[in-house]
């Protein structure tokens, strides 16, 4: 295989049903540049470094004078920036401003209180199967949970979910790149962005006026010590936890029910014990990471790395999924094993931009996976592999077709 083509396999969709080789074979030059094209670095110590290094920018100006990215995902919204694609100081006042209503130390228990919520709605979309012995995981179960998830902790009240869910899904389409290419479907997109724009800003002045216990009305009335967001910060952070959390969660949901199905013996372990979950949930983010690649990120100095010279301006992808699989790192990479001792993964990226939302995909997905594992009988493929999004950094299956007994 010359190395030249390399990196344009990765992107190749004709590759995303199994990328993993072509991850080994990239470890093999871990700081390649192809002509015209981006830095791509895949050791896991060289990833873990620059994603902690603050001579790498997040910067969508950066990015931007540094060249278009074609995996970077349109973020036209019409709002200005959302915190992921800032550096700091700004970055850190906004995520902070954000993290007040999120975690510790001021909600410390906000994700965990609705764990028994969680439970219900995964409850509710399993027993929405009814009588079908088929059905499609991703349309059925995988997409609707976390929106309905972000629309309660948001605040968006339950009679509005059904029109939330319709303006999301053309934004959430807009990101494949296989549906970018089509006028219509980008104007559906446009018009979607703008009807939940206006929506989510009339949910904020409601706010304003008359608070309640839900993360929005903590973002519009947040007076601490960084100051208030602007409303228009206010919605930019709505809208990135909102895609962000959505698409990340769906593959991770996805990618596990497919890897379990795929090994039967793990599957049938945690029927009988859902605290297995935690362990599983951690090895699927380092086996099969539902964001593969971090592509925005631009040089702001000369970086020396393992004998190479990135020169300052320059594009740097990291790519997490061969990071994770690096056998420097971890012990028989290839094998998927929820007992391993060390699951540092970078499943969830690592400094500053860490994901945001990692504790509640986390809680989501350890439930969604075990209440599948306890209630599906029998649970078998219909089609393996199944047919992937053309997305090559936020990898996982558009459809995946499961055949079972019955219900619990």
């Amino acid at each position: 295989m010359p190395q030249a083509s390399l990196f344009r396999q990765i992107t190749d969709f004709a590759n995303r049903a199994d990328p993993y080789p072509l991850y080994e074979e990239l470890r093999r030059t871990p700081v390649l540049h192809e002509e015209d094209g981006p830095y791509v670095i895949s050791s896991y110590y060289d990833i873990e470094a620059l994603l902690h290094d603050p001579r790498i920018s997040s910067d969508a100006a950066n990015v931007t004078a540094a060249g278009d990215d074609e995996l970077s995902g349109p973020e036209a919204t019409g709002l200005p920036p959302s915190f992921i694609r800032l550096d700091p100081p700004e970055h850190d006042r906004l995520r902070r401003i954000a993290n007040r209503s999120f975690g510790p130390p001021h909600r410390p228990r906000r994700i965990e209180n609705m764990r028994g919520e969680l439970g219900e709605i995964v409850t509710g979309l399993i027993d929405g199967f009814g009588d079908a012995r088929q059905i499609d995981l991703v349309d059925e179960f995988a997409y609707p949970f976390p929106v309905t998830v972000i629309c309660r902790l948001l605040g968006v009240p339950r009679e509005d979910e059904p029109r939330f869910r319709a303006w999301v899904d053309p934004i959430v389409a807009g990101l494949d790149p296989d549906t970018r290419t089509s006028a219509e479907s980008e104007r559906t997109a446009q018009e979607a962005r703008l009807q939940l724009g206006m929506y989510l800003n009339g949910l904020v002045e409601q706010r304003a006026r008359e608070p309640r216990d839900d993360m929005l009305s903590d973002l519009v009335n947040s007076r601490g010590p960084d100051g208030a967001m602007t409303t228009m910060e206010v919605l930019s952070t709505s809208v990135l936890l909102l895609i962000a959390g959505h698409e990340t969660t769906v593959n991770l949901i996805t990618n596990g029910m497919l890897t379990l199905l795929r090994h039967p013996e793990v599957l049938a372990r945690l029927r009988n014990d859902p605290g297995l979950s935690v362990r599983i949930v951690e090895e699927l983010l380092r086996y099969e990471p539902p964001v593969q690649i971090v592509p925005q990120r631009t040089c702001i100095a000369d970086i020396e790395l393992r004998g190479v010279t990135i020169p300052k301006g320059s594009h740097i992808w990291l790519m997490l999924a061969a990071g994770n699989r690096d056998p420097e790192r971890f012990k028989d990479p290839e094998r998927f094993d929820p007992d391993r001792e060390d699951i540092q993964h970078l499943g969830f990226g690592s400094g500053i931009h860490s994901c945001f939302g990692a504790p509640l995909a986390r809680l989501e997905a350890q439930i969604a996976l075990s209440e599948l594992a306890r209630r599906l009988e029998n649970p078998r493929l219909v089609e393996d592999p199944p047919p992937y999004r053309q997305n090559a950094v936020l990898r996982g299956p558009r459809h995946l077709n499961i055949a079972f007994d019955g219900l619990r």
